[in-house]
C-alpha cells in the first residue's frame, strides 16, 4: 500500500490502523539540535484526541505519546524520530454487525475492491486516528516555525448553516467547538447537540491562516506552495474541499475589484490568499476547507453486503457528531509540515 508518506525533505510517514496495536509517525529531515519534549507534542495531541467534551465522540483515550527514536538529552539528533501512541479503548464488536457491509460514505467499499480484504473496526487505515501521527510530526514542525515568527492557526468558521461573521482570535481555544466568532458559538454549539441527539451529523468550514511566511516558498509549476497545502488538507479524512483568498466568490468577481494593488507599503488586499503564481508573496496565507458530515450515523440507510445483496445499516459505536473541532490541529499540523518543508527546500532555515 503506498501512499503514506508526504513531503520532499522534511518527509513524514504515519503507520497504524484505528483499532491496531498502536497508530504513529517516522520523521525524517528533521535538523539536529531542536529542543523537543513529549509534552510539548502531547499538547498538540490533547486538541484532536477523542472525548474532549459531549460534542465528540466518547471513546476514551489519553493518546499518550512515546518518542522511540531520534531524540536524546531532549535534542533532536538529525536522525529519523519515531513517534507512537497506544490504543487502549477499542471496542471492535462495535464493528462485528457491519463487518460484511459497507458502511455508506466510509472507504469499507473502495478498500475492499482495491485490496481484497480491509480491517473492518472502526476504518482501520482509512479512520482518522491514521492523523495521530500528523499531529506529532506537525508539533515538531510548528517548534522549528516559531523560531522564524511563524504562525499558523485555524478556527471553524461555519457549522451547518450556523455562519461566524467575526474572529476572535482568543476565544477559538476556549470553546468545545473551536468557533472563532463569541457571537454564534452557543448556536453552532446547539446545533452539534441537536443533530447528534437525532443519531445524526453535520458539516462544518474551517479556516486556516498562516502569517509571517517569507516572500518566496513555492516550486512552480507543479509544486506550487499552494498545491501542496491543498493536498496536505484534502489527505484529511472528510475535507471534501479548500478555496484560498477570495475562494469561489472569484466567480463574481471583476479583474479591477480581485487583482490586491501594491504599493510602497506592501499589498491593499489579499484577495489571492498569500501566494501569487505558487510562490508565497509574504502576506498571510489565508485558506478555508469544508469538512462532511460524519459517515457513521444512526439512522437506517441502504447499502450492500460483500457478496452485493442490498441491505439496511445503522452504524453503531461511538462517533462525532461534528470532526471540525478535533480536524482543525490536524490540518495546523499538516500545514505546518508544508511550510517547514518548503523552507528546507528553499534554504530558509539556519541549520
Amino acid at each position: 500500500m503506498a501512499g503514506n508518506s508526504f513531503g520532499r525533505i522534511f518527509r513524514i510517514t504515519t503507520f497504524g490502523e484505528s483499532h491496531g496495536k498502536a497508530v504513529g509517525v517516522v520523521l525524517d529531515g528533521v535538523p539536529s539540535k531542536i529542543p523537543i519534549s513529549e509534552d510539548e507534542i502531547q499538547r498538540e495531541l490533547d486538541r484532536r484526541k477523542p472525548g474532549q467534551s459531549e460534542l465528540t465522540t466518547p471513546r476514551s483515550e489519553d493518546d499518550k505519546v512515546e518518542i522511540l527514536s531520534g531524540v536524546f538529552d531532549g535534542m533532536t539528533t538529525g536522525t529519523p524520530i519515531c513517534m507512537v501512541v497506544y490504543n487502549k479503548n477499542q471496542k471492535s464488536k462495535d464493528y462485528d454487525a457491519v463487518k460484511n457491509l459497507f458502511r455508506p460514505g466510509h472507504a469499507d467499499y473502495t478498500y475492499q475492491m482495491k485490496y481484497g480484504i480491509r480491517d473492518y473496526r472502526g476504518g482501520g487505515r482509512s479512520s482518522s486516528r491514521e492523523t495521530i501521527g500528523r499531529v506529532c510530526a506537525g508539533a515538531i514542525a510548528k517548534k522549528i516555525l516559531k523560531k522564524y515568527n511563524i504562525e499558523i492557526f485555524g478556527y471553524v468558521k461555519q457549522v451547518g448553516y450556523v455562519k461566524g461573521e467575526k474572529l476572535v482570535k482568543d476565544f477559538i481555544e476556549n470553546n468545545p467547538v473551536r468557533m472563532g466568532d463569541p457571537e454564534k458559538y452557543k448556536e453552532a454549539y446547539d446545533l452539534i447537540l441537536d443533530v447528534k441527539s437525532r443519531g445524526d451529523s453535520v458539516g462544518a468550514l474551517v479556516e486556516i491562516i498562516v502569517s509571517g511566511v517569507p516572500v518566496g516558498l513555492g516550486e512552480p509549476v507543479f509544486d506550487r506552495l499552494n498545491a501542496e497545502i491543498g493536498k496536505a488538507i484534502l489527505s484529511i479524512p472528510a475535507v471534501k474541499g479548500i478555496e484560498f483568498g477570495a475562494g469561489f466568490s472569484v466567480v463574481e468577481h471583476f479583474g479591477s475589484i480581485n487583482n490586491d494593488e501594491i504599493t510602497p507599503y506592501g499589498f491593499m488586499t489579499n484577495n489571492a490568499g498569500g501566494t501569487l503564481g505558487g510562490i508565497s508573496s509574504g502576506q498571510d496565507i489565508v485558506f478555508r476547507f469544508a469538512v462532511k458530515p460524519p459517515s457513521s450515523i444512526l439512522i437506517e440507510k441502504n447499502t450492500i453486503d460483500i457478496m452485493g445483496n442490498p441491505k439496511k445499516i445503522v452504524t453503531e459505536g461511538r462517533h462525532d457528531p461534528c470532526v471540525a473541532p478535533r480536524v482543525v490541529p490536524i490540518a495546523e499540523a499538516m500545514t505546518s509540515i508544508v511550510i517547514v518543508d518548503f523552507m528546507m527546500i528553499n534554504k530558509r532555515l539556519e541549520l
